[in-house]
């Protein structure tokens, strides 16, 4: 398993992760030169070049001291400010929960022979997209900056993607399979799965729970009923059960999309995806569907939002290399 990291030039290059109970580590001779071409390849994009929106946000960051660059000060779309709710539980716990969940569940992919090798080329292709995606996470979250990003695979059915608060990102075969998802797609997973991340759901969702809790609790305690026990969370358990509102689900649709612009995939994508995702859906809609808005109602959306990105992707490098979607039907394990 491997991890995005950055160099003190600010480009970033893949390393091996430390230790997460796996038995060693798999980055050899092959894979390791492909990661060096990635990374260099990567290192050719616009992302990783410091921009004037960029010098800007953290100027802005330093001295407002803010954990979310505001809204008005981002070139793009925009999805208002953090919610109060973040307030009430710490980034470092979520942080910290999402890494030991995402590590177990890696190890436990690994046991079972699903966790895909470094040199495979779905591998190779999800990080060589997120390379170009992650220099540009910073003037969202500043916090982005410090996550150990880490990328992988796990080969089953499911049509699903997601990234932990932290930075750690896993796709399943199921959904590039199935789905045939193109770079561009593929990029438009990404950015949404991210932005759930830069934008701190989880914690939010988490945070207006403990408020919950909490005002139950002080009314149990008022009435004799009980003690404030029940406010203590098991953060790590709560993350994949989550489910994120329709208004986070928007809002991650529109960051994820200036993302992918940004790192020069075609922002129209996200009707091609979601067009996909409608006729996947058709019966039991895919995991990844399960909490989210209606395909006419998204891609109305995307298509409303284009405008304010399509000058971004103009603008941007295009990829250096292209890759294609996997052949075969999708393993069921």
């Amino acid at each position: 398993m491997d991890e995005v990291d950055f160099r003190p030039d600010g480009q970033p290059s893949l390393t091996c992760a430390p230790a997460h109970g796996f038995g060693h580590c798999n980055c050899g001779g092959a894979a390791s030169a492909a990661n060096a071409a990635n990374a260099a390849n990567a290192a050719k994009a616009p992302a990783s070049r410091p921009t004037s929106r960029r010098l800007f946000t953290r100027l802005l960051g330093a001295a407002g001291g803010l954990a979310l660059v505001p809204a008005w000060a981002r070139e793009g779309v925009d999805v208002g400010k953090e919610s109060w709710a973040t307030r009430l539980v710490s980034a470092e716990q979520v942080e910290t929960a999402g890494q030991q969940q995402y590590a177990a569940m890696m190890k436990e992919a690994q046991q079972k022979r699903v966790l895909a090798p470094t040199n495979d080329p779905q591998v190779q292709r999800l990080r060589f997209i997120a390379q170009r995606i992650i220099p540009l996470t910073g003037t969202w979250n500043r916090r982005a900056d410090q996550w150990r990003w880490e990328v992988n695979l796990l080969m089953t059915a499911e049509v699903n993607a997601f990234c932990m608060p932290g930075g750690k990102i896993a796709f399943y075969d199921g959904i590039l399979r199935k789905l045939q998802l193109s770079d561009d797609e593929v990029a438009m997973v990404m950015g949404h799965e991210i932005a759930h991340a830069l934008r701190e759901h989880a914690r939010e969702r988490m945070g207006k729970s403990a408020a919950t809790n909490i005002g139950a609790d002080l009314l149990s305690s008022v009435l004799g009923l009980g003690d404030m026990g029940r406010a203590a969370m098991g953060i790590g358990g709560q993350l994949l059960k989550l489910r994120f509102s329709r208004e986070d689900e928007s809002e991650a649709d529109l960051v994820g999309m200036e993302l992918a612009a940004r790192a020069g995939y075609n922002p129209e994508a996200g009707i091609s995806l979601w067009e996909k995702m409608a006729k996947a859906s058709q019966g039991a809609p895919p995991q990844f569907m399960s909490t989210h808005p209606s395909g006419p109602t998204r891609i109305e959306d995307i298509r409303r939002n284009l405008p304010k990105v399509e000058g971004l992707y103009q603008r941007a490098e295009r990829p250096s290399q292209r890759f294609s979607p996997p052949q075969g039907s999708a393993q069921n394990r």
